[in-house]
């Protein structure tokens, strides 16, 4: 049997096995709350339903309640017209949404907790959220977008199940998604409608590579032939577009984080400035000898702090050949100026890159290879980025370093033949047992590297993998599955709903990026 058969035959058995328990239970919900109660009553939403701010501390100066509670109604409607009756009882006429500060700054570790309740008595009948942060109501608001329907009889948005009791938390603050700019250029429109999905599934960092050694595509005021080294006049970022990216992303709830990968992957920044290559044939790593160096990641870093107001920048660090080092004359002579050799000379570039970054403000984050090599030096609230394998994060939180799990064999994207249930299964806290250094791990992130994706297809092979690990990293541990099988139902429903709202996401009977493997329902794709 040819492998996708046999996957799209398992897909089948699976549902065939628990689809009955899965509808008798009646939660569809992805990721899974915290804690979750419900009836079996049938609520109509009204078409004008509206959103109230009855006992709420917040002012929503910013409407970025306003505007997610608009969002969400577009969102129910499936582009549907809603031309049913109302009935004359059972109909939710209004969300009404507590929030008990008045913070509208999104930061790292901002309270994303919420409770949800839907219920069946009351005139008016309304839904209630409460939120110690407006972050936490947009997430309520997620939830409370996924109990709605539109329904093909009564032609109006239904909510079953009633009533409903929701309790929610993230698990890990940290809940990441990497997308690639240098590899491909991606349009602003692209990369937000990946924020929109994120939203969806509840992950709440953006992790923008934005540049490496085949392009250098954004707008740097303070070195301004920088993008010389974009592909293409057309493909590039302005800081207003960086600026409207950010914004956009956090009325979603989504930090950015931004990279700059150095030493290595930066060769693209000497097409602008070819005295920071160490020669015209021996371009990478960025030169070490020379103060200008270090005068650029300045000027870059002191720009990204006008527009990047995330806590962390990420500074890369990882796969740094350093034989142009050694066969540059120049290079060698200043090694040995100071009595330095090739791995002295990247420890001493990348903690001084640190320094540079914590001079703006910024907490930062490293690739493993810092950590490998000289874990011992790094500034003490460096975040460790695990990729290479899964020991890694283990000893990092046992040096008393703060760590992100992205383990290539489990959460690299860009691997098509990783599949979504080892994306489920993979649990960032493996091999980690003490309770304060399994705080250390500050969540986990997936990575969608961008050698062999762009505009066109990045949607289908980032989803559904990723909101299988978004479950992961948001529902709390004894929640989880410990066979997927008992989630594929609901992931599969989840898939199709982001399909609805516009979302290319692949079918799960498949690797990354699959297509469907013959005619037949969303469900069973």
């Amino acid at each position: 049997m040819a492998p996708a058969a046999a996957l799209a035959l398992s897909l089948l058995l699976a549902f065939l096995a628990i689809g009955p328990c899965a509808a008798a239970d009646s939660i569809d919900l992805w990721p899974m709350p915290q804690s979750v109660s419900h009836g079996t009553q049938k609520l109509y939403v009204k078409k004008d339903i509206t959103m109230s701010m009855v006992g709420s501390t917040y002012s929503d100066e910013k409407s970025i309640l306003k505007d997610a509670f608009q969002r969400m109604l577009d969102l129910i409607t499936l582009n549907h017209v809603i031309d049913g009756i109302d009935p004359g009882s059972s109909v939710l006429t209004c969300v009404n949404v507590v929030v008990r500060t008045p913070e509208d700054e999104l930061s790292f570790g901002a309270d994303e907790s919420y409770n949800l309740t839907v219920p069946t008595t009351g005139d008016p009948l309304y839904a209630q959220i409460q939120a110690q942060t407006v972050f936490g109501a947009l997430q309520a608001l997620q939830t409370f977008g996924q109990l709605c329907y539109f329904d093909f009889t009564s032609r109006l948005i239904e909510l079953n199940s009633a009533p409903w009791i929701i309790t929610d938390r993230p698990r890990f603050p940290y809940r990441g998604l990497l997308i690639d700019t240098a590899r491909h250029y991606l349009p602003v429109k692209t990369i937000k409608g990946v924020i929109d999905a994120m939203a969806y599934s509840k992950l709440n960092v953006l992790h923008w590579h934005i540049v490496d050694e085949q392009s250098f595509p954004i707008e740097i005021p303070s070195y301004p032939k920088l993008w010389n080294g974009s592909y293409s006049y057309s493909e590039r970022y302005t800081m207003s577009d960086a600026i409207d990216i950010v914004r956009y992303a956090e009325k979603r709830g989504v930090n950015v984080l931004a990279e700059i990968d150095v030493p290595g992957h930066a060769r693209s920044w000497g097409i602008g400035y070819p005295a920071l290559w160490p020669s015209e044939s021996c371009r990478e790593p960025l030169d070490v000898s020379k103060n200008f160096t270090f005068e650029v990641i300045d000027g870059i870093l002191s720009d990204f702090s006008k527009i990047f107001k995330f806590k962390f920048v990420h500074l890369g660090g990882d796969e740094v050949n350093t034989s142009c080092w050694t066969r540059t004359p120049h290079i060698e002579g200043w090694l040995n100026n100071n009595h330095m050799n090739v791995s002295d000379a990247y420890r001493d570039f990348v903690l001084r890159s640190q320094k540079i970054a914590i001079s703006h403000g910024y907490d930062v984050i490293n690739w493993e290879e810092t950590f490998n090599s000289f874990g011992d030096k790094l500034d003490p609230k460096t975040v460790v980025h695990n990729w290479l394998g899964e020991d890694v994060a283990p000893k990092v939180v046992a040096a008393g370093h703060r760590c992100i799990v992205s383990n290539q064999d489990k959460w690299y994207l860009d691997h098509l033949d990783a599949s979504w249930e080892g994306f489920y299964m993979n649990e960032p806290l493996k091999g980690i047992n003490d309770t304060k250094q399994q705080q250390l791990v500050i969540g986990g992130e997936v990575c969608m590297w961008g050698e062999e994706i762009d505009a066109s297809d990045i949607q289908q092979t980032i989803w559904p993998r990723a909101a299988a690990a978004a479950e992961r990293l948001w529902t709390p541990i004894e929640k989880l599955a410990n066979d997927t099988r008992f989630v594929t139902s609901r992931l599969a429903r989840f898939r199709c709903l982001l399909n609805q709202r516009g979302v290319a996401a692949a079918p799960l009977a498949g690797y990354g990026r699959a297509s469907p493997s013959e005619p037949g329902p969303c469900v069973r794709q």
